[in-house]
């Protein structure tokens, strides 16, 4: 078979090689990695993991490093716009050349092992941010923990920002087995930040057996309303007056919290001054975390697809200046739609449905959305393509009005397309 040349082409390739699209495991990656000749991808690695908020997290994280002089990789999944948006280094996208040249480093070491898409792809980040020499990694661990292909690096602190329901087929059934995977990134002597203020007893209990390092919401850090903006308070004394989040929800300044809690940990490898803490707070950036992307009507972006994230998104909307504001939703197959309705039902003036089916495997028709909406009692019209959506749900709202997109990363990404935006 010929090589690829293209970053599209190798995209196709690794879709191929792997029987089926997830395989959680560590034994291949490990292997791979090792025949490359990979032992971690920056002299201070950071993992980042949970349900919701590892994005806003790593998007903190960066920016405070940065802030701060350092040079920053980030390997992030998935991608809205474009692939390379998985892999920044000092904050801009790597070229295609620079990921063609990874994923043939990855190939020619793998042989006859298998592996899928996400497999090799974080092969092929850890390649470049190791050819880049960055002083700090940012790893965002996929589904889940244990077994996710970021687990294989040892990192020198993990952070769990919530655990919550998805991806039950392959994390288990409750928030206890959930947490059990989630809390597999943690190490021995290292720190291990958990952001949930009230997270399953697996996760502690693993926390605790192994040896890591705890830090705790609520408990060991904690983050509170100020005047100006919040206070993040340490148990051993550490208090900093922080500015509010640039990124929008209330929910953000536990993720920013979670981020300082872990830069607190590490000081000893990372020493960084408070201003610099503060300007990372306040210009961190995630795109599709409740972005607003156009004006005339307000339209806003976000990726919420879980019923954690939908409880967040209606806190949101509650908060918001009252105008009649309208749903654009769409959402793959295995996700837990008739539990996400429960606080969105009757937060929207009218709804529509856009099709996922062409998008991904596992992606609900439009019409088939609108059917289990239907059984939430939400009526909602399906819709041609999200062109069509975006363009009722838009003259339904009219210029004071709001138009909400979520449901999916793939729901948000043609949304994206079809307002004419080029880059996430």
């Amino acid at each position: 078979m010929a090589v690829p040349d293209t970053l599209a082409e190798w995209l196709v390739h690794w879709q191929a090689v792997h029987a089926r699209p997830i395989d959680l495991g560590l034994e291949r990656v490990a292997d791979v990695a090792t025949r490359m000749g990979m032992s971690r991808p920056a002299p201070v690695c950071i993992t980042v993991g949970g349900t919701n908020g590892k994005g806003s997290t790593v998007a903190v994280l960066d920016a405070i490093l940065r802030a701060s002089g350092r040079l920053v990789g980030t390997y992030t999944s998935p991608h809205l716009l474009a692939y390379n948006e998985r892999v920044r280094i000092d904050g801009e996208c790597v070229e295609d050349a620079e990921l063609v040249s990874a994923f043939r480093r990855v190939e020619a070491a793998r042989g006859p092992t298998p592996l899928t898409y996400f497999e090799a792809g974080t092969l092929a980040a850890f390649a470049v941010l190791e050819a880049r020499e960055v002083d700090v990694a940012l790893l965002e661990v996929g589904m889940g923990g244990r077994l996710d292909a970021v687990n294989v690096v040892d990192a020198d602190a993990a952070i769990v920002t919530t655990v919550d329901l998805d991806h039950q087929d392959f994390l288990g059934p409750d928030r206890n087995a959930i947490g059990r995977e989630k809390a597999g990134i943690f190490r021995a002597g290292r720190p291990a930040i958990v952001g949930d203020r009230a997270p399953p007893p697996s996760l502690l209990s693993h926390a605790s057996a192994i040896g890591a390092l705890l830090q705790r919401a609520g408990v060991d850090f904690d983050a509170r309303a100020a005047d100006r903006g919040w206070a993040w308070r340490h148990c051993d004394g550490t208090t900093l007056e922080l500015p509010p989040p640039a990124l929008d929800g209330e929910f953000q300044r536990d993720n920013a919290a979670a981020a300082v809690a872990a830069l607190h940990a590490l000081r000893g490898l990372l020493a960084l001054a408070p201003a610099a803490i503060a300007q990372g707070v306040a210009t961190a950036r995630c795109p599709a975390r409740l972005q607003r992307v156009a004006v005339g009507p307000e339209v806003v972006v976000d990726v919420a697809h879980n019923p954690q994230a939908a409880r967040e998104l209606a806190r949101w909307l509650a908060a918001q200046s009252a105008r009649p504001t309208f749903a654009v939703f769409g959402a793959l197959a295995d996700k837990d739609i008739e539990a996400m309705m429960v606080p969105l039902a009757q937060s929207f003036a009218a709804w529509w449905t856009v099709g996922l089916d062409r998008e991904s495997s596992r992606g609900l028709d439009a019409a088939a959305t609108a059917r289990r909406l239907a059984g939430c009692g939400v009526v909602a019209t399906p819709a041609a393509d999200m062109a069509a959506a975006l363009g009722a749900a838009r003259a339904a709202a009219g210029a004071a009005g709001r138009v909400l997109v979520f449901g999916s990363f793939h729901t948000v990404a043609a949304a994206m397309r079809a307002l004419g935006l080029r880059q996430a």
